[in-house]
C-alpha cells in the first residue's frame, strides 16, 4: 500500500509597520538585528531558501530549497515585507512553488491565508468573507495561479468560515486532531463515530459536507510529532526526524496512508537552532531510503480523494484547549511565564 509523507509550516509575522511612517523601528529586542522581521529572516526564512546538507566531514553536498519540498503558507504581511525588503529570500519562496508543481504532479506546494490572521470564528460574515476574499487575491498576484489550500490562522474554525472556503473555491484547509467530532465512511449506511479528544485518524483526508450542499476536504495533522517537532527534540537531527516520521505508518491499515505534520515554519531554524538544516537532511534521507514518498495536500487528494466524511468541532483552534477563548476571556490558557497574570478585563 502507498505511502506518503508531507510536512506543512506555517510562516507569518504580524505588521510591525509604525503606521505613521510606514517603517518597521528600530527594536532593541532583536539585536544584533535592526528588528524582529530581520533577524527571523536572517536565521529561518533565507535559510531555509538556501539549506546546506552535510556528509559525515561536515563538508557541504548539496544546497537545497525546503520550500520546495514541503508544503507551507506565508502570511500575506510577511510576503509584503519579503518584497520590499529581502526580495532574493521573496523569489525563492515564488520559485520554490514553481519548483513544486513539477515535483508533485501540477500541484503547488504553496496555500494562501486568510489576510490579516483574524481569528475567523469570532469574526462576523461580512469580514470573513473579505479575509478570505483578500487573501485569495494577494496569493494570486503572487504566485500567479489559484489556491487550492487555505490556512485558517490558528487553524480556527466554524462551519460559517468553511462555507466561505467553498464557495470561493478553496478545495481544503488544514485542522488540529483535536477540532473532529465525529466521522462515517462515505456512501456507507455505517453509523457515526466519535472522534473527540484527538482520535481521529491522521492518516487521510476526510470530507466535510456543508450545509449548503458545497463540501471541502479536511486534513487533521498528526499532532504528537507535530509537538516533538516544535517543543520536542525531533529537530536535534534529520535522521532522527526522519525516522520518527516513517515509524508512523501502520501495516494495519488499508488504505494509502499520509503522514503529515504542521508546525509554525519559524521552527525550522528560528525556533530551533540550525532547524533548517534538520529539516533539509530529513527530507534528504525520506528520498534516500525511496521507501514512502514526499507530497503535498494537493497532489495527495488527487491520487486519492477521501474515503471519510467528517463533522468538526465549531469554534476550535490548534492553540487553545477551550476553543476560541483566549481570544476574547480569561480561559485560563497562558504561558507561565508571569505567575497571576491573566486575561480578566
Amino acid at each position: 500500500m502507498e505511502r506518503y509523507i508531507c510536512i506543512h509550516g506555517h510562516f507569518y509575522q504580524p505588521p510591525r509597520e509604525n503606521p505613521w511612517l510606514e517603517e518597521v523601528e528600530l527594536q532593541d529586542s532583536a539585536y544584533p538585528y535592526h528588528d524582529w522581521n530581520e533577524r527571523i529572516c536572517a536565521q529561518c526564512y533565507a535559510p531555509n531558501a538556501v539549506s546546506r546538507i552535510l556528509d559525515s566531514d561536515q563538508r557541504i553536498i548539496q544546497i537545497v530549497n525546503n520550500y520546495s519540498k514541503i508544503s507551507f503558507n506565508f502570511g500575506p504581511t510577511l510576503l509584503s515585507w519579503l518584497e520590499r525588503h529581502r526580495p532574493d529570500t521573496y523569489e525563492a519562496v515564488l520559485e520554490a512553488d514553481r519548483m513544486s508543481m513539477g515535483r508533485f504532479s501540477g500541484h503547488g506546494s504553496a496555500l494562501a491565508q486568510a489576510y490579516n490572521h483574524m481569528i475567523l470564528p469570532l469574526a462576523n460574515s461580512r469580514d470573513k468573507i473579505t479575509q478570505v476574499l483578500w487573501g485569495i487575491a494577494d496569493f494570486k498576484s503572487r504566485f500567479r495561479r489559484e489556491p487550492e489550500g487555505m490556512w485558517l490562522p490558528e487553524t480556527a474554525v466554524d462551519v460559517e468560515t468553511l462555507e466561505i472556503l467553498a464557495q470561493e473555491g478553496i478545495r481544503f484547509t488544514i485542522l488540529a486532531p483535536g477540532q473532529g467530532r465525529r466521522v462515517r465512511e462515505r456512501d456507507s449506511r455505517l453509523s457515526w463515530q466519535s472522534v473527540e479528544d484527538s482520535r481521529i485518524d491522521p492518516s487521510t483526508s476526510y470530507l466535510c459536507e456543508l450545509p449548503s450542499g458545497r463540501n471541502i476536504c479536511l486534513f487533521f495533522y498528526d499532532g504528537p510529532i507535530s509537538r516533538e517537532i516544535a517543543f520536542g527534540g525531533l529537530l536535534n537531527s534529520g535522521e532522527f526526524l526522519a525516522d520518527r516520521l516513517m515509524d508512523a505508518f501502520a501495516d494495519q491499515r488499508t488504505w494509502p496512508q499520509l503522514v503529515h505534520v504542521a508546525v509554525d515554519g519559524e521552527t525550522f531554524g528560528h525556533h530551533q537552532r540550525m532547524g533548517d538544516m534538520a529539516l533539509a537532511y530529513c527530507l534528504y534521507v525520506i528520498e534516500l531510503r525511496n521507501q514512502v514518498q514526499l507530497t503535498n495536500y494537493g497532489e495527495f487528494l488527487e491520487k486519492h480523494p477521501p474515503i471519510h466524511v467528517v463533522e468538526i468541532i465549531e469554534n476550535s483552534s490548534w492553540s487553545c484547549v477551550h476553543g476560541v477563548e483566549r481570544w476574547r476571556e480569561d480561559c485560563g490558557c497562558n504561558s507561565g511565564m508571569h505567575l497571576g497574570w491573566h486575561q480578566a478585563w
